[in-house]
């Protein structure tokens, strides 16, 4: 185990430099001077959109650019970019006064975490004893009712499921703030609407794999056995149906954090969606890819927990992969 473990983690070294390497040159690519117009005013603590100052002159522009090494060479600007992502500087924010991108990260970063979090285990919570029961009763009206909302879920997008449950839960009856992060009942309608799609793709691989897992020539032997139904399904059916699932637990991740622009944006969250958002429009390159590098190590270093935890929970794959 220790041996697929150390494998992993140095495969996943040079994902990060390729996707560290893509971000830079991606970024850089969209063109745009982050010095057309003065510093963005119109700040708040908790973020927000930005509007911009006043026109500067050409020479405070070159000014600016040789202040923040844009001047520079692409390939000096890509050395000092590797460096300051190694020594985890990633450099002032050109359109937020007096503000380093790691300060903004650390300030913003945790709601976003925290809110991504919630909405996978709210889908992995439920997703599982759903699928579970749905294939333990194939022909009843609840696995009907299951396939059903699952297909529906998958194809609503994430902006329509918010702004209906804001009208439902906020406008109507008001049980639910419609806005902001403050509390536990703000955190509720934003972690049902991100987490409604992982929530039934979890369902349906549950489904799929229990159903697949029945099947199987070493639960039929455990039934003869004369074995609990119970220890049949947790030790044999269940543990091995958690596969399929644990393998789409990184994608899912990164399914959730396109869609976490979305749900900020119509929650009003203080993430770092509002900011990617106005970094993009102000041509903020430092804060830009340093959000995107960010969300990248998080992404990469989930994959790399679900790939050590299906090791740990199946032994076969650690024999494919080593």
């Amino acid at each position: 185990m220790l041996r697929y473990a150390l494998a992993r983690v140095a495969w996943a070294i040079p994902v990060v430099f390729v996707a560290i390497t893509l971000t830079f040159f991606l970024v850089r690519s969209i063109g745009g001077d982050p010095f057309r117009h003065g510093p963005l005013v119109g700040l708040t603590g908790q973020g927000g959109w930005q509007k911009y100052g006043d026109f500067q002159p050409q020479s405070i522009r070159d000014n600016m650019r040789r202040r923040y090494g844009l001047d520079l060479p692409w390939y000096e600007q890509y050395a000092n970019y590797l460096g300051g992502v190694a020594t985890l500087s990633l450099g002032p924010s050109l359109s937020y006064r007096n503000r380093t991108v790691e300060e903004i990260i650390a300030e913003q970063g945790p709601v976003t975490l925290e809110l991504t979090l919630l909405a996978l285990g709210f889908a992995v919570a439920l997703g599982i004893p759903i699928g579970l029961a749905s294939a333990l009763h194939v022909r009843s009206p609840f696995a009907r009712l299951e396939g059903l909302t699952s297909s529906v879920a998958l194809a609503l997008p994430a902006f329509l499921v918010g702004t209906l449950l804001i009208y439902v839960f906020a406008v109507r009856t008001s049980l639910l703030p419609t806005a902001g992060w403050d509390g536990w009942r703000a955190k509720i309608l934003p972690s049902i609407t991100l987490g409604l799609v992982p929530l039934a793709y979890s369902a349906r691989l549950t489904r799929g794999a229990v159903l697949e897992t029945l099947r199987q020539d070493y639960v039929r032997s455990a039934h003869a056995k004369g074995l609990r139904r119970r220890r049949i399904l947790v030790q044999h059916v269940l543990r091995n149906s958690l596969v399929p699932v644990l393998s789409a637990v990184g994608p899912l991740l990164g399914a959730l954090v396109t869609t976490l622009f979305v749900v900020e944006v119509v929650f009003s969250i203080p993430g770092l969606a509002r900011h990617y958002v106005s970094a993009t429009t102000a041509s903020d390159y430092p804060l830009l890819m340093g959000m995107t590098v960010v969300l990248t190590l998080f992404v990469v270093t989930a994959n790399l927990l679900v790939d050590l935890a299906l090791a740990a929970l199946d032994p076969r794959v650690r024999e494919q992969r080593s």
